[in-house]
């Protein structure tokens, strides 16, 4: 049982209790009455013509009324206490009570009145006439009028009074808990317009009896005074009903002129409830399908349109259109309790509530759609559609705001995100995939970002996070960590696995320069980190230079392919047991004529974004095999190891001019090596499968160059078919000092012997590193031991020169010549063999 109906429940207990006291008054007034002429024997001629007349005249003046409709229920100011306080005057008041309840009984029945009210209304008659009587007994009231005059006023004035003052005590209560209206409203309502009737009605009754009195021949102007009377009331009851129902209606149509759909909505159902005195009303619109529902004062549901009301009874209906009717929003209903017909005023009322009220909603909705598309398009304006994230100028506005912030709590710092190859998703899957990728990847970084952090897409692949109220500059480097640490895990992308890497540059809020400086910072410390090869890199001043020659850098690309300012230098790879060159790392070099020699790190973003690197990977190519050309044919055969783009290897033509070169040079092609950076994109995609097996199918041998610094070195064997491994320098520089970089060394040549393929060490810079490697199982490695990145023909000196004696060799072996090396096949097609190490046998 809800609320509302355990509250009707508790209201019509207390209106029958209310009705059920008044009516056991009554029925003892009448037993006593009917006892006091039982005890006065059998009545007379005249009592019975007395009681007659009473009967009749309580019955026409309770017939002729003023009727007033409050929720479903009519009710009507009558004329009865005039017909009561003349017969309680000249009649015995035992006779007068039994005539009252007889006379409104038939005038209630005629006008067939359900019961309950039947009975309500008889027996308050009935207890008002017996108080009256009650009052008159009290004064000594005698008929005919023989004493002073002022006597007889005071006792007719303390009668009536006590009439009218207990029927509305009696009254009011019971149309209060009838209607669901508070009693203290119904006694304020036409007040004025009571009391002058009281005093008109008084003065009918005065003026009857003492007419009475003196001649009862000028009875016969009675009737017209009384009739003059009700109608002038009547009419008075009847305009003033109508001027409040007029003001009620323009009040509530001016406070339907809001903007706010709720508003109107709320306002309409309430000031419906009074303004109709309905029971329940009910708003359905049509769109969206929601209705709103309730009663003077509360509404009791807003929502869809399927539930129905909760009023049982009569329901009057009024569609919500327009003057024209050419639009129809919705449907405005009444609803009574018990059978209802409005007047013809009240209709026209309704017609011009439900006009307004149309025009209200129209309006309400007409301005919700203008603010929606108005914060569509200032969302639209801050925001980034594809993902949903803050777009620059969302993120310069709200960062500018939080710099000049006066007090602003804790440091401000900026995170700068930019996605690695992921120009290879966009070439190799399309531009859906790429966007599903962006969208991750938001997605990704909302979640990791904390509350007060402001997360954005600048454009492209390139991500911004604005990290406020941070409690020290160091704490930026800790969230950044957590940013990059949340992309880690692979993307599932239509059922594949992509992995993300990420470069990011963290810059501190700037004593000048504003949000502009703090961008320019966080992008030069994000291609400070992609240069050293580090995740993420925090702005560095010292450093700043060498950015801001990058930008200029970009733009000279094109005159240094076309004016062969590229060149290769090589550094030798040995044999870490005899010290003996296998073969020699082809590394490119910018000599720029202003800047001197520039390294790689500093151009090799720029001439991947250029559009120049097919141009330029056949230039270095070429420069390669030329040299690989010359040693062989000075008597050192030496593969030449080359490293490749990944964005080269998403290039189907790249097998072809690879082929191509080698022929041109005379080269077999298992005289190159290509190293191939470790990413996983490498491993995802079908193109690059189908480059790297027609190379390797062809002769040409692939190394995996940094190996263990990515994400996906199990997965890329795997894939790709390589014939070599190659031990990142990080792990060689702190294999001495970290157990943890040792074992990852160990893990990785236990990996290369378990797969047959050759493993070189990358950064060797000492014998003892040399001598590690080697007890480790390692059989070749390059670096500053043996030595520098040099031209062509300068490493062709060297190995002619040797070392010891021994040309082609650049290091002492770390065995006598009595050690015995014996080689395993390897087991992939094409490898290497295994060396591995033996007892020292005698000479």
């Amino acid at each position: 049982m809800t609320r509302t109906t355990r509250h009707d429940s508790e209201t019509d207990r207390r209106l029958l209790l209310l009705v059920g006291l008044v009516v056991f008054l009554a029925a003892a007034a009448v037993a006593l009455s009917v006892y006091r002429i039982a005890s006065g024997g059998p009545p007379g001629n005249r009592e019975l013509v007395q009681a007659s007349t009473v009967v009749f005249l309580v019955a026409v003046a309770a017939t002729v009324n003023v009727r007033i409709r409050i929720r479903a229920t009519t009710h009507g100011v009558s004329w009865t206490e005039v017909a009561v306080l003349v017969g309680l005057a000249v009649a015995p008041v035992p006779w007068v009570i039994l005539a009252t309840g007889l006379g409104v009984g038939v005038a209630r029945a005629l006008v067939r009145l359900v019961p309950l009210k039947l009975a309500f209304g008889v027996a308050k008659d009935t207890v008002t006439a017996t108080a009256g009587g009650i009052v008159l007994l009290l004064f000594d009231w005698t008929w005919p009028i023989t004493g002073a005059f002022g006597r007889t006023i005071w006792a007719l004035v303390a009668a009536y009074l006590v009439v009218v003052v207990l029927d509305e005590a009696l009254t009011f209560p019971v149309i209060g808990l009838a209607t669901r209206t508070r009693i203290r409203d119904l006694f304020r309502e036409h007040y004025d317009l009571r009391i002058t009737s009281a005093i008109a009605r008084f003065l009918v009754i005065v003026a009857t009896l003492l007419i009475l009195n003196s001649n009862p021949s000028f009875l016969i102007v009675v009737p017209p005074l009384v009739l003059s009377l009700h109608l002038t009331y009547s009419s008075r009851v009847r305009n003033r009903a109508e001027r409040d129902a007029w003001q009620r209606l323009a009040r509530t149509t001016d406070a339907l002129n809001v903007v706010d759909l709720d508003k109107v909505l709320t306002t309409a159902v309430t000031q419906a409830a009074e303004l109709f005195s309905a029971d329940e009303v009910e708003i359905g619109l049509r769109e969206p399908g929601r209705t709103v529902r309730g009663s003077a004062g509360t509404l009791t549901y807003d929502g869809p349109t399927e539930r129905s009301g909760t009023v049982d009874g009569s329901v009057i209906s009024a569609r919500l259109e327009g003057h024209d009717r050419t639009v129809d929003v919705g449907t405005l209903r009444l609803r009574f309790r018990g059978p209802v017909r409005l007047s013809e005023r009240e209709q026209y009322t309704l017609r011009t509530f439900a006009s307004a009220l149309c025009t209200a909603v129209r309006n309400a909705q007409a301005y919700a759609e203008l603010a929606r598309v108005a914060n569509e398009h200032a969302y639209a304006a801050t925001h980034d559609i594809l993902t949903g994230l803050a777009n620059r100028r969302h993120l310069l506005d709200q960062g500018s705001e939080q710099l000049n912030a006066r007090y602003a709590d804790g440091v401000t710092a900026l995170v700068l995100i930019d996605l690695n190859h992921f120009k290879e998703v966009n070439d190799t899957l399309g531009h859906a995939a790429g966007d599903q990728v962006l969208m991750q990847v938001a997605d990704r970084l909302r979640g990791a970002a904390q509350g007060g952090d402001l997360v954005a897409r600048l454009g492209g692949d390139e991500f911004a996070v604005l990290l406020r109220g941070l409690p020290a500059p160091a704490v930026a480097a800790h969230r950044a960590e957590a940013l990059l640490a949340a992309l880690y895990e692979p993307l599932d992308l239509d059922g594949m696995r992509i992995s993300v890497e990420a470069s990011g540059g963290i810059s501190v809020a700037p004593a000048s320069g504003g949000m502009p400086e703090l961008l320019r910072r966080a992008d030069v410390a994000m291609y400070q980190a992609k240069r050293a090869g580090q995740r993420i890199s925090t702005y560095a001043p010292t450093r700043d230079t060498a950015d801001l020659g990058r930008l200029t850098l970009g733009g000279e690309l094109p005159r240094a392919v076309a004016d062969h300012e590229f060149t290769v230098n090589f550094q030798p790879i040995v044999d870490l047991c005899t010290g003996e060159v296998t073969s020699a790392e082809a590394l490119a070099r910018w000599h720029h004529p202003v800047h001197g020699v520039i390294d790689p790190l500093r151009f090799l973003q720029a001439v991947e974004r250029s559009g120049l690197l097919p141009a330029f990977a056949e230039a270095i190519l070429d420069q390669a095999l030329i040299a690989a050309g010359t040693w062989r044919a000075a008597g050192f055969d030496l593969p030449v190891a080359v490293n490749v783009s990944p964005r080269s290897l998403l290039d189907a033509r790249f097998p072809g001019s690879v082929l191509a070169r080698l022929r041109a040079h005379d080269l077999p092609p298992d005289r190159l090596i290509l190293e191939l950076t470790e990413t996983l994109t490498l491993s995802q995609l079908d193109v690059v499968d189908r480059v790297l097996s027609r190379l390797r199918d062809e002769g040409v041998r692939l190394a995996l160059d940094d190996f263990g610094t990515g994400y996906s070195s199990l997965s890329l064997l795997s894939r790709i078919p390589v014939h070599e491994l190659k031990i990142d320098r990080s792990f060689v520089s702190a294999m001495e000092g970290s157990a943890e970089a040792a074992a990852v060394i160990r893990s990785t040549l236990d990996l290369g012997r378990s797969l047959g393929l050759t493993v070189v060490a990358e950064g060797v810079e000492s014998e003892p590193q040399r001598r590690a490697l080697w007890e480790l199982g390692c059989t070749a490695g390059q670096g500053h031991l043996f030595g520098r990145p040099v031209p062509a023909g300068t490493l062709l000196s060297t190995l002619h020169r040797g070392f010891g004696g021994r040309t082609g060799a650049l290091a002492p072996p770390l065995h006598d010549a009595g050690a015995v090396l014996r080689l395993r096949a390897g087991r992939r097609q094409g490898g290497r063999g295994r060396p591995e190490r033996l007892p020292h046998l005698p000479a």
